[in-house]
């Protein structure tokens, strides 16, 4: 009578933590595909080069996103949302008025998912205290 009552115990508690682990993170099928990742890149540089050109008063050259090699992804839950940090590369074409130049950068990106599954946001970690959670703002990708 005990065995029966340990074994079904284990199997409960056995249930409870296979239940539990799938629970703790997004489905990676769901993840946004190249075309998301590769707008998310081009708001996080437009963003970065608008503070830039603000600071130098200067125009802004032209910039085109290439070759966005997807290395890893990672899927969390932040603000109960889906989200998905990406890190990889990406080939940078900037057109200023006398040349061309190519860079290749890496990128460290966290896009969601929103509530209704037909949108995306950029979201930006900011910490005050590298002992903080961040706070999170969030941009809309079109």
């Amino acid at each position: 009578m005990v065995a029966q009552w340990l074994k079904t115990g284990l199997a409960i508690a056995f249930l409870i933590v296979l239940t539990a682990c799938g629970a703790t993170s997004p489905s990676v099928t769901l993840a946004p595909g190249g075309e998301i990742v590769q707008k998310a890149i081009a708001l996080q540089i437009e963003r970065s080069q608008q503070q830039l050109s603000q600071q130098l008063q200067a125009s802004h050259p032209t910039l085109k996103i290439a070759k966005v090699n997807v290395k890893e992804i990672e899927p969390l839950w932040i603000g109960k949302l889906p989200t998905y940090h990406f890190l990889g590369t990406y080939t940078l074409k900037i057109e200023l008025p006398n040349q061309n130049v190519k860079q290749n950068n890496e990128f460290d990106i966290y896009i969601q998912r929103q509530k209704e599954g037909k949108t995306w946001r950029w979201l930006k970690p900011e910490k005050s205290d590298p002992d903080a959670e961040p706070q999170w703002f969030s941009y809309s990708i079109h």
